[in-house]
């Protein structure tokens, strides 16, 4: 792997307040460590404020367009068609209230969403404002094609993730769906929180240039909280009723009270007043990642090969099917963690923290996410925790 001769990864030092030499933090695929750089630029956010009192948002801004500017290298894409906010969820929500919902009622997705689209989706439903169809995510090969054979002309759009995140199997084919969307006039959102830094993703090779794409830097982005994004497409002229002032920002001087305005494209999805700490620390890890070289291939290559170890070393512990088993998938379509399915992950996962190794489970399957920092060391230590924690789970 490049270190796997070392007791400490190379990288490892520029992450010392997270300790990540020290503790076996697999939950890569959750919550990444943030370097130490994060934490001088929350401190600048600090000095700024102090400094400039509210005159600090034009410092502000230069760091929330830095933000945009990282996130659209990772899309093959430009800034300017980036929006930010706190979470997904603020952005998504918004983003529904701009469609065409009175007219189109539908909404097509998958049981497989991560729960900031599956909570929103079935409250309203639960409330009969939408029809929503979920169609199972599995088996995930045939996924984009079920999901395009049922677009038709009722749908207001599809909301899909490209990477599952319970499983972290990734998605083929969503293009597929893209064109459905386009033939019947439904908009396409795709979930790429799982995707964005660890496997590459480029808009125009996927065939997603007209979709929208969601995610953000609380996980292999290394950003912390309060890092999201929205891409919109240049030629969007979506009109969100769920609206902050800052969408009406470049015409706020002209704005009539009786007229809402907004601005173009990207900029008609931005919120409102927003703590600014999380884009000093978000510009600071995008520029840190661009020095180090951190980019999506060389960290695609790094996870392919630490999830690669994680697997030998699960599978060389001979455990029992009926117990745990490494969650099927082609290797090229294994995304950033190993799943584990079994009845027992959250125990398994509760055993391995009171052994030093951080793990998560999502119903049953235990994930464990490495993460550029680590050393092989550290991975072979997890697995032989997992032997140990196999043997008092089953017991």
């Amino acid at each position: 792997m490049g270190n796997s001769y070392e007791a400490v990864n190379r990288l490892a030092r520029h992450y010392s307040r997270f300790r990540v030499a020290e503790r076996e933090l697999l939950t890569g695929h959750s919550h990444q460590a943030w370097p130490d750089v994060a934490f001088e630029a929350q401190q600048q956010a600090w000095l700024d404020a102090a400094e400039l009192a509210d005159d600090k948002w034009e410092r502000a801004e230069a760091r929330a367009n830095e933000v945009r500017d990282g996130f659209a290298r990772l899309l093959g894409d430009t800034g300017d068609n980036i929006a930010l906010g706190q979470n997904t969820h603020e952005l998504v929500t918004r983003w529904l209230s701009g469609l065409p919902l009175v007219h189109r009622r539908r909404i097509v997705t998958t049981d497989g969403e991560f729960h900031s689209i599956r909570r929103q989706t079935d409250r309203l439903a639960e409330e009969s404002l939408l029809d929503v169809i979920r169609i199972p995510a599995r088996p995930c090969d045939s996924l984009a094609s079920r999901l395009a054979a049922v677009v038709d002309d009722r749908t207001a759009c599809v909301m899909v993730s490209s990477v599952l995140y319970e499983t972290a199997e990734i998605v083929p084919g969503l293009s597929e769906v893209a064109t459905a969307c386009r033939r019947h006039g439904a908009a396409f959102l795709v979930d790429a929180y799982h995707h964005l830094n660890v496997v590459p993703f480029d808009l125009a090779t996927m065939g997603l240039e007209d979709a929208f794409v969601t995610g953000g830097g609380y996980k292999y982005c290394q950003l912390g909280e309060g890092n999201a994004f929205l891409r919109v497409p240049a030629e969007c002229r979506m009109r969100p009723i769920l609206t902050g002032w800052f969408a009406e920002f470049a015409t706020l001087q002209h704005a009539r009270s009786h007229e809402v305005t907004y601005g173009a494209g990207a900029r008609a999805f931005a919120g409102a007043t927003y703590d600014p700490a999380s884009h000093y620390r978000a510009a600071a890890v995008f520029n840190f990642h661009r020095e180090q070289g951190l980019t999506p291939d060389r960290l695609r290559k790094i996870n392919r090969e630490q999830v690669a170890l994680l697997k030998s070393g699960v599978e060389a512990l001979d455990l029992d099917p009926r117990v745990a088993r490494i969650e099927p998938m082609p290797d090229e379509r294994r995304a950033g963690f190993l799943a584990i399915r079994s009845v027992h992950a959250s125990d398994l996962s509760r055993v391995l923290r009171e052994h030093g190794v951080l793990t998560d489970a999502r119903g049953e399957v235990l994930r464990i996410g490495p993460a550029p920092y680590l050393a092989d060391r550290q991975l072979h230590r997890a697995c032989a925790a997992l032997d140990a924690a196999a043997r008092v789970v089953i017991q």
